[in-house]
């Protein structure tokens, strides 16, 4: 039976340029490695669509809608809802000079970024270069093999997989709590990704796609726990006697024998002089005493 828009889907798919067989896009690891594009960065995996909602090509948006579950459908999307058609105004030939400090070093076929745009370098000569600014598939069908795995009814379902696909973590270290009776969501973030660049954003547009897609969900509360690291203790062997020393203080337990009576002992001369000292100043002023008496 056909999907609804808005249905959440897992696909399983390869995408080629039909008339090369170059591979572009797979959810296959072995079809990246096979077709020498694997990207280690990349979880290789069934993709989550929102059917109709242009989160993929729209002639394979339109395939998904009347796809059928475990059904593996071959489709050939022509250029004008794939990656458009080749339009001749955005070739430019500009002079080379342009390009600053880049012009001595750029290749027919490189891909360079000026006035912003990103485009192919299709030639050089006589101190100009012509650079494409088409999209390098403009023109070309692409063919898609595709099998729709799942739909996602259950909620919990429908946020772990929302928030997997802007942050692609094991689904086991995602901790999620939902409170139905006042549709309260709670997100464990995990702790790789606390100082993930743009996190603030990330979790905005997380937000975003679970209020429209989980009806059940009124509010989410996202959920970062740092933790005190208590000092690790660290044994040391000090002369004949073995000390247990703290890293960050300065103390020491279990001191060799004898050391404590030394320090004790060498402390008493020190009192001793001081006792003294202040006898020899009670002396002198009871002498000027004496003196001052006698005169008077």
């Amino acid at each position: 039976m056909p999907f609804s828009k808005g249905s959440l889907l897992l696909v399983d798919y390869t995408a080629t340029v039909k008339d090369t067989n170059e591979v572009i896009d797979t959810t296959s690891e072995e079809e990246a490695r096979k077709h020498n594009i694997y990207d280690p960065n990349r979880v290789y995996e069934p993709r989550l669509v929102s059917v109709g909602d242009g989160w993929v090509l729209k002639g394979f948006d339109e395939a998904l809608l009347n796809a059928d579950l475990n059904e593996e459908i071959t489709v050939d999307i022509q250029p004008e809802k794939a990656f458009g058609l080749r339009d001749p105004n955005k070739v430019r030939l500009i002079p080379l000079r342009k390009l600053g400090d880049k012009a001595d070093d750029v290749n027919v076929g490189d891909m360079i970024e000026i006035d912003n745009r990103v485009g192919i370098i299709r030639s050089i000569s006589s101190g100009r270069v012509q650079i494409d600014f088409n999209h390098r598939l403009a023109g070309r069908t692409i063919t898609y093999r595709f099998k729709v795995l799942k739909t996602l009814e259950d909620d919990i379902e429908k946020v772990t997989a929302l928030i997997r696909r802007r942050m692609p973590v094991d689904a086991n270290k995602l901790g999620l709590s939902l409170n139905s009776s006042v549709g309260m969501l709670e997100v464990s973030v995990p702790k790789e990704y606390y100082m993930q660049e743009g996190l603030q954003v990330i979790k905005r547009a997380i937000a975003n796609d679970i209020f429209r897609y989980v009806q059940s969900v009124k509010g989410v509360r996202f959920v970062e726990v740092y933790e005190r690291e208590e000092p690790r203790e660290k044994v040391e062997d000090e002369g004949e006697g073995k000390g247990r020393k703290i890293e960050g203080q300065e103390h020491a337990v279990g001191v060799g024998e004898g050391e404590g009576e030394e320090k004790e002992e060498e402390q008493v001369p020190l009192l001793q002089q001081g006792v003294e000292v202040k006898t020899q100043e009670q002396a002198q002023i009871q002498t000027k005493q004496v003196q001052q008496e006698s005169k008077g």
